[in-house]
């Protein structure tokens, strides 16, 4: 009986990519949102990578995953945490400068 290799890929695995960039009003701003989005890490162990960074108003998220699925879940509860946070910022007023 021959062995075979039904099991085996013989393709490098791609990895999925995603980014985003969000203007906010001032760089202020920007770094609120940053500090507040920062705490939430993936709740996997592997599959996915998340990095968020902001330069002046700019707010960057870029997101490295092995699956779509894993992918599609994590930017969009990012999003509903991205709207939560600027919801808020909106609802208080602009910060005051430091």
């Amino acid at each position: 009986m021959a062995s075979s290799d039904l099991g085996t890929n013989n393709h490098t695995e791609q990895k999925l990519e995603f980014s985003l960039e969000v203007p906010l009003p001032s760089a202020r701003e920007a770094h609120i949102a940053l500090q507040s989005l920062s705490p939430d890490r993936e709740p996997r162990k592997g599959g996915i990578t998340k990095k968020l960074s902001a330069s002046g108003n700019m707010l960057s998220a870029h997101w490295t995953a092995d699956e779509a699925r894993i992918l599609r879940v994590s930017v969009g509860s990012f999003l509903d945490h991205l709207s939560l946070v600027l919801e808020t910022m909106d609802a208080f007023g602009p910060p005051a400068p430091q």
